[in-house]
């Protein structure tokens, strides 16, 4: 059988393999053979290292083209990647951005698990990732108003304001869609609560949607969109919707 370096230890006795391997020539030979399992270990690590790189730029292409329902699931793939070859990879691990991928497709309790798994050195290090969940966590305690505040307390890097600024564009949206849902009637006072905005912009926004107002006793009326038959409501928003009027309604 060879022994590691190509000698042939049923030949030799254990004196005469001791001798060769403390010979210069032993040593030599010894010591090439390593340096070239090195060198080839340290290209393996290269080419994974440029083949991270590469995985990177497709969640950079994603956000540059604005494709914010496409980012969790890019970082979730890589992440699981990048895990499985054994690179670490946790100390330039784009946590804010995964995290707020998740909370944009409004998946929470991904973002939870997520930031339970973050170290909590990166927690300590890094503001951004931790007012990243500060949305989620307003998000999973159901406090509405809490989630506007969240987004608005924080000075987002530039990476991560539009994806930012989107979400919050379309939380809006959601809350909206919920509201004609929930109601006929709300207060002025509650509309602001839920749309994230002051009293005078929330009236504005809703009556350009085609609500009403009647300022003596600060309500709103709702216009109701048109009912299509056979239109099936999704479970998880009528979830959400009895969840948000249990929550005005205490």
């Amino acid at each position: 059988m060879d022994w590691a370096f190509g000698l042939r230890t049923e030949t030799l006795s254990l004196n005469q393999l001791l001798l060769y391997v403390y010979s210069r020539k032993g040593f030599d030979l010894i010591f090439s053979r390593s340096l070239l399992i090195y060198r080839g270990e340290a290209k393996k690590k290269k080419k994974k290292a440029k083949a991270l790189l590469m995985d990177f730029s497709i969640l950079t292409n994603a956000m540059s083209s604005k494709s914010y329902d496409k980012i969790a699931t890019i970082c979730d793939k890589l992440k699981l990647q990048v895990a499985a070859e054994g690179i670490a990879f946790q100390d330039e691990w784009p946590y804010a951005i995964h995290l707020l991928g998740h909370i944009y497709v409004n998946d929470i309790n991904s973002a939870r698990f997520l930031w339970k798994s973050i170290p909590e050195a990166i927690k300590e290090s890094r503001p951004e990732v931790v007012a990243a969940w500060k949305i989620g966590q307003r998000l999973w305690t159901r406090d509405y108003a809490g989630v506007y505040e969240a987004i608005r307390e924080f000075n987002w890097s530039p990476e991560a304001q539009g994806l930012v600024a989107s979400f919050a564009e379309l939380y809006t949206k959601r809350m909206f869609e919920l509201l004609l849902l929930a109601y006929s009637t709300i207060s002025i006072q509650d509309t602001a609560l839920f749309l994230g905005m002051n009293e005078d912009d929330a009236t504005n926004y809703v009556l350009q949607q085609g609500w009403s107002v009647d300022i003596a006793s600060q309500m709103l009326t709702v216009k109701k969109l048109a009912i299509v038959t056979e239109q099936k409501l999704d479970p998880g928003k009528l979830q959400r919707l009895t969840e948000y009027v249990f929550h005005l309604e205490h």
